[in-house]
């Protein structure tokens, strides 16, 4: 186990088995002065990891008083496994779940609210975390979540079922092709190439491109179709999300849709929902934007949090018995509501060809990340 500190934050690091055996990394963000408002669980995006790529989540939040968890998924970041390779989607749910349930039935953290936080594919994994014990989380922040594909990227039905009858023959082949996501996802480029030396006088951040923990070769062929998949598996089940949620999306993302978004918030059955649209943004939220951009963006997130990190004494660890309660007073709260920042630049960008999990479309489609 690893330590570090940084202000108010300590940051721990510890491996752990799932029930396959392979070993997982798991990391934390502690407010180290005292007991956290709210448990907050972190789930990644394709190809990325925790400890580097989003340790400025972890902090940030850490810094607000929450206690953030975080591991890297089977085959990403400092896990073990073949690299970015996905068998099955749902082993990824599964050991999340094992993971962050073993924490909320911490006796310290019992009755403490708890949230997931996914980015991109990570919002995947919320969502299905959700769906799999729907009345266990309070709520979910979703930052351009990968949930849905919109009609005109969807691959032919032809190539998919080329691709299935061949995906258990050569399923770990490189055979997507793609291009550099990094130039597309994340829009300040001394964040895309170099390595700064401090965040706030304590953190080093890696920068993306010098990251070697985050996979950068073409998708698997395996993979890529698990990633199709869930997308549509999700898109067919939004009626069904019903906790909380915030979801954030910049308007000029080409990775993943904002239109992915908006259907979320559209068909969510969630009393309290938000969608929170920044004009000009790309898909790095949190990691890509200049940093008056992260900054509005994390505002928005801690708000979010603050006002729903309730303690819930005699709460039990495993069902939350005030749901009743908590709609009778949701039903008497302000209507959802859609909000647009106004950051600037809102110049839409051309797409550049980045296909939907390497598949070109009938026209050139944003991809999962």
């Amino acid at each position: 186990m690893e330590f570090g500190h940084h202000k108010e934050v300590v940051y721990q690091e510890e491996f752990i088995r799932n029930s396959r055996g392979v070993k997982l990394f798991t990391c934390r963000w502690l407010p180290s002065s005292s007991s956290p408002k709210a448990l907050v669980f972190l789930c990644h995006g394709y190809g990325m990891e925790c400890s580097e790529f989003m340790k400025v989540v972890g902090s940030r939040l850490g810094g607000a008083g929450y206690a953030v968890y975080g591991m890297d998924y089977e085959g990403h970041g400092k896990s073990e496994g073949r690299r970015c390779y996905i068998k099955r989607f749902g082993n990824l749910v599964a050991d999340c779940e094992r993971f962050f349930k073993s924490i909320c039935v911490k006796e310290e953290y019992v009755n403490k609210s708890r949230f997931l936080y996914g980015e991109s594919m990570g919002g995947a994994v919320a969502l299905l975390l959700h769906k799999r014990d729907p009345t266990f989380w309070d709520g979910a922040v979703l930052a351009a979540p990968m949930c849905k594909i919109s009609e005109e990227m969807k691959p032919s039905p032809i190539v998919v079922n080329i691709l299935t009858q061949v995906e258990d023959i050569i399923p770990a082949w490189k055979i997507v092709p793609t291009k550099d996501i990094v130039d597309t996802a994340f829009k300040d480029p001394v964040k895309r190439e170099v390595l700064l030396g401090v965040l706030s006088g304590c953190f080093p951040i890696l920068q993306i491109r010098h990251n070697k923990l985050i996979y950068k070769d073409k998708p698997r062929l395996k993979t890529a179709l698990e990633l199709l998949r869930t997308s549509m598996d999700l898109e067919d089940s939004l009626s069904k999300v019903n906790l909380p949620f915030l979801v954030l999306h910049g308007e000029a993302d080409l990775v993943t849709d904002p239109e992915v978004s908006r259907a979320l918030y559209d068909r969510a059955s969630s009393v309290d929902k938000t969608i929170t649209l920044y004009p000009g943004m790309w898909h790095g939220l949190t990691s890509g934007e200049p940093d008056i951009n992260v900054e509005k963006v994390f505002s928005d997130v801690i708000a979010w949090l603050d006002h729903r990190a309730h303690e819930r004494p005699g709460r039990s660890p495993s069902i939350r018995s005030d749901i009743a309660d908590e709609a009778i007073a949701d039903e008497a709260s302000p209507s959802p509501k859609v909000m647009r920042w106004h950051s600037g630049a809102t110049t839409r960008r051309q797409p550049s060809g980045i296909f939907c999990f390497g598949w070109k479309g009938r026209t050139e489609p944003r991809s999962a990340l």
